[in-house]
């Protein structure tokens, strides 16, 4: 089973359809060991493919829109953090405490861009605020990897011990992570058939999204991505976050496209939140499993007070098995899995040429939401969809086959790159990579300023 075909079956979709998505294949795309350019042409042709089918039930078409699939775009796009500038900046893209680490008998990964990560981590070493990169060095050194990682976790920050691929299927989590599919699909209730405003199909571009309020409660990066697709397929959606939990400026005008940005908090401004909630049409969380259900935020919680909802969760490690609440990001699910050594050489851990699992994941999750959207106009009922980097990793390292085919030589990411003026300044980013016929080509709107905008829908 080639990877498309893979996701597509993954997502619960009718694989007729496949025979509407037409691939262009680059050579030297996304260049790696490991599969990367099947995988991210894969998801992002499983979520057009999903756009296009909602299109066509909302439209009313006979035939659902052609697909195309440029290895070029998708490369441009699960590099769109890299190949941003703002103002002709470069982003910076990981702090200066977030890389590997020697320890005493191997390396550890840690993630510190945020400032409490940060201080999570001094912490857990017993620096000060201002420690020198070699402090940390030093007192990273005289720990084994795994007495790091226990260490830096039980202060609440992030770390991983650098495992080989066999270390990482010896764990009881990688077992679970392979019994679970790639997306998690449930219906939760027997809500009413949702009815979807026809969309005009003289309309253009043809909007499978128009219409749908997106409460976005996500973070870095995968969240992110699949609710800016949402955003480029005409969706409301308004990202929340804490007061207290400021994004990254450049990340933020990355994954800020078409999107808006408000700030609340969810004890304080409960009221304000169920006013939002009341007519959401999905709600997409990436905190680590439970870490929101304390706010009433759990699936069925929500699913009780708006029937009908789409719930859709990512989270680094999936919520089950003794790993289900540790937080996570690409780069560290890289590092534990095996990925970082399959990646690296000379005895140096390395990396994707992107952030794929983060990418591939959000990619997959808007998929997963647009396909849910499509099943409840013909079956009604509350729907949960799952996803998880560690189990993307898993379909990345063990059940990616070879191309079906040679390519053109991919020329590089310029062709596929855009400028956009906003609040940040002159931004050049990556076009949109899901592209159907009829589909919108850019978003309808900058990024604004990290909550800036008023918590109340459009």
């Amino acid at each position: 089973m080639t990877a498309i075909n893979y996701a597509w079956s993954a997502l619960g979709g009718d694989p007729a359809r496949l025979a509407r998505l037409t691939t262009v294949l680059r050579e030297g795309a996304l260049p790696a060991r490991l599969p990367v350019r099947q995988l991210a042409r894969a998801c992002v042709g499983a979520c057009a493919l999903a756009a296009a089918e909602l299109a066509a039930r909302r439209a009313g078409l006979g035939e659902v829109p052609g697909v195309r699939v440029d290895d070029g775009a998708v490369a441009a796009a699960f590099q769109s953090e890299r190949l941003l500038r703002v103002d002709g900046r470069e982003p910076a893209l990981f702090a200066p405490l977030s890389r590997f680490w020697r320890t005493a008998d191997g390396w550890v990964r840690t993630h510190a861009n945020y400032p409490h990560h940060r201080a999570r981590l001094l912490g857990a070493l017993d620096l000060p605020h201002d420690a020198p990169v070699e402090k940390v060095a030093g007192r990273l050194a005289a720990l084994s990897a795994l007495e790091a990682e226990d260490a830096v976790r039980g202060a609440g920050g992030l770390a991983v011990a650098l495992r080989t691929p066999a270390q990482w299927q010896a764990q009881e989590q990688a077992a679970e992570v392979a019994r679970r599919p790639l997306v998690e699909r449930e219906r939760l209730d027997a809500a009413r058939t949702r009815v979807l405003p026809p969309l005009d199909p003289a309309t253009a571009p043809l909007l499978p999204a128009a219409g749908l309020r997106v409460l976005d409660l996500t973070r870095v990066l995968a969240g992110p991505v699949a609710t800016r697709t949402l955003a480029l397929l005409g969706a409301d959606v308004l990202r929340v976050d804490a007061p207290w939990l400021p994004e990254l400026p450049d990340q933020h005008a990355d994954t800020g496209l078409g999107k808006r940005s408000a700030t609340l908090d969810l004890a304080a401004g409960r009221e304000t939140f169920e006013d939002l909630l009341s007519t959401a049409d999905v709600v997409v969380t990436g905190y680590r499993p439970g870490a929101l259900d304390r706010f009433g935020l759990s699936p069925r919680e929500l699913v009780a007070r708006r029937p009908g909802l789409i719930v859709a969760q990512v989270s680094a490690w999936g919520a089950f098995g003794p790993w289900g609440g540790r937080r996570g990001f690409d780069s560290v699910v890289q590092a534990a899995t095996g990925i970082a050594v399959t990646e690296g050489s000379a005895g140096e851990p390395g990396a994707l040429p992107a952030q794929a699992l983060d990418h591939g994941t959000g990619y997959l999750l808007a998929a997963a939401v647009l396909r849910a959207l499509t099943e409840q106009s013909y079956e009604g009922g509350s729907r949960l969809v799952r996803l998880a980097l560690a189990r993307t990793a898993h379909w990345l390292t063990t059940g990616i086959g070879p191309d079906p085919a040679e390519g053109v030589p991919y020329p590089g990411p310029e062709a596929w790159l855009t400028r956009t003026d906003g609040p940040p300044g002159r931004l050049r980013h990556a076009v949109p990579a899901v592209s159907f016929t009829g589909g919108p080509t850019a978003w309808a709107r900058p990024p604004g300023p990290w909550g800036s905008d008023p918590a109340r829908w459009l």
